[in-house]
């Protein structure tokens, strides 16, 4: 699960952004968060209120990788909401 801060035009301050990412590596994770955070605005360059602009905070269960269809080097987009319902 990585997070990623976006600037976007409607907003006054970044909003962070929530991705399941299909990699094992940290690194390879947030990059292809970003990859696919780009399409909705400029990800933030700085932390904005203590929280960093990219951040891979939770790996997922096995249980919810099937159940999310979640292979290698797939992201799934789920918004802005913290993802509780897929941290389980």
């Amino acid at each position: 699960m990585v997070g990623v801060m976006l600037e976007l035009p409607e907003e006054a301050a970044p909003v962070r952004h929530f991705y399941a990412v299909g990699h094992e590596d940290r690194s390879r994770a947030e990059w292809a968060a970003i990859d696919q955070a780009v399409t909705l605005g400029h990800v933030a360059t700085s932390p904005f209120g203590g929280v960093e602009p990219v951040e891979a905070f939770a790996r997922l269960s096995p249980k919810v990788v099937k159940r999310m269809n979640l292979v290698p080097g797939r992201v799934h987009a789920l918004g802005r909401l913290w993802p509780r319902r897929w941290l389980g």
